[in-house]
């Protein structure tokens, strides 16, 4: 058994040697630079549930109610109970037990701080860092009222959130077993050249691994939309509820050879939100939605498309947050949506 002399010391004078080693490494061995005092804070925004990490700024209930429904509640519907199959945010309290519980931000989530940090990180879906502090934070204020954790005139804060009681907070707790190592495989292993990795805009939430049929909990694909709602028209059937059957739509108008080109594009990049109408995006063979903005021309379509569009429906980034993409591929995919939306 044995002392250290003055461990406060020791340990900071350790500590100050590993990061100074780590920051100055790569500059030693000609890989990078040191990051600066800007990009480090661009990174550092994650949020502590003791609320270290939280911007300064507030928001309201009353102002996260237009927010909400300007930027939230194409996907997650009008009072948190989801479109489609995008998740649910309100309700669900007393269903964790069932055997497919709703979770929500009001049955579920352990702490405040976790809500303001996806909104912030992640959201609106086709847009993620594109809100204020402050408006995430009216937004968050919001939610929370929807699931009547504070009251209507509530104004979230910097100050405030980690006091906010969440109802399932107790139910988290450290777990207590030994971590379980895992053991490499050296026979019969997966063959990399197999594995197929999907996914759909770069840098938000992947969609593209939802396929017809699929059992998921917030697919997008407009497939599995349709599959539903063809689903529930048998099963009113069945029950002998009068059903009116859609028409059938006349032929449509072949398309240009830039569409044709385009179909490609809009299937690997643009349909997440442009196949069911998600987040403001009109829906590609919505006809009302599609009408305005073709009489404005395709050069505006185009324009928007490949520069970035904000307006009152919601935000566009640049090629959909796809900057891997060309402009004539871009062009070609809204000259696929436009003409398959007359």
């Amino acid at each position: 058994m044995f002392k250290l002399a003055k461990p406060t010391l020791v340990a900071a004078a350790v500590a100050g040697s590993l990061v100074a080693g780590a920051v100055n490494a790569g500059e030693q061995f000609g890989l990078g630079r040191t990051a600066t005092a800007e990009e480090i804070a661009g990174w550092d925004i994650d949020v502590r549930p003791d609320g270290m990490g939280l911007p300064v700024g507030s928001g309201s209930v009353l102002d996260g109610e237009g927010l909400y429904e300007a930027q939230c509640a194409s996907c997650h519907g009008l009072f948190g109970e989801g479109e489609g199959r995008w998740p649910v945010l309100a309700g669900g309290q007393g269903t964790l037990a069932d055997e497919r519980p709703t979770k929500t931000v009001g049955s579920y989530w352990p702490y405040a701080s976790t809500l303001y940090d996806y909104i912030y990180r992640a959201m609106p879906f086709p847009a993620p860092r594109s809100l204020t502090p402050d408006q995430t934070y009216a937004i968050s204020a919001y939610v929370l009222y929807l699931n009547e954790i504070v009251d209507e005139d509530f104004v979230l804060t910097n100050e405030n959130l980690a006091d906010v009681k969440m109802p399932n907070e107790p139910n988290f707790f450290v777990d207590p077993r030994p971590d379980v190592a895992n053991t490499r495989c050296m026979s019969d292993c997966a063959d990399p050249a197999a594995l197929q990795v999907t996914g759909s805009i770069g840098g938000v939430t992947p969609v593209g691994h939802f396929i017809e049929g699929a059992d998921g909990p917030a697919a997008s694909h407009d497939a599995q939309h349709e599959l539903e709602k063809k689903m529930e028209m048998e099963r009113l059937k069945e029950l002998g509820v009068e059903v009116e059957e859609e028409e059938a739509s006349s032929e449509p108008a072949a398309l240009s050879e830039a569409a044709v080109a385009g179909e490609a594009t809009y299937n690997m990049a643009c349909v997440a939100c442009h196949g069911a109408g998600i987040a403001g995006a009109p829906a590609v063979g919505d006809k009302a939605a599609w009408e305005a903005r073709i009489a404005r021309g395709m050069e505006s379509m185009i324009s928007n498309a490949i520069n970035g569009y904000a307006g009152d429906n919601g935000v566009m980034p640049a090629k959909g947050g796809r900057a891997d993409l060309s402009d004539e591929a871009v062009a070609n995919a809204v000259a696929y949506m436009a003409e398959s939306s007359q």
